[in-house]
């Protein structure tokens, strides 16, 4: 099932490589969407695809050794129809 999330992550999240490696492994995965630095020091993303696979991202996401990811904020939204990528925002 195909599904889109907008997450905001709170921790040890800039500075240590999180949107790269988030922009990899979702584009691996064949997650759209995107990923971005917010002002307060937290990270915002867009992503959609198959449920299990955006599971799959925020695990690996939590298992790199310089990420720490204390606390996320999870939202559903309404598919976007005719996105084709995952980015790195700002």
């Amino acid at each position: 099932m195909e599904v889109r999330r907008h997450v905001y992550f709170y921790g040890r999240v800039q500075g240590v490589g999180f949107r790269w490696k988030a922009m990899q492994t979702a584009k691996y995965l064949n997650l759209t969407g995107w990923v971005q630095n917010m002002y307060n020091g937290n990270v915002e993303m867009e992503v959609q695809g198959e449920k299990a696979l955006i599971d799959r991202l925020f695990h690996e996401l939590n298992s790199d050794r310089f990420i720490r990811i204390e606390k996320t904020e999870v939202l559903t939204l309404p598919l976007v129809d005719g996105e084709r990528d995952f980015k790195v925002r700002g």
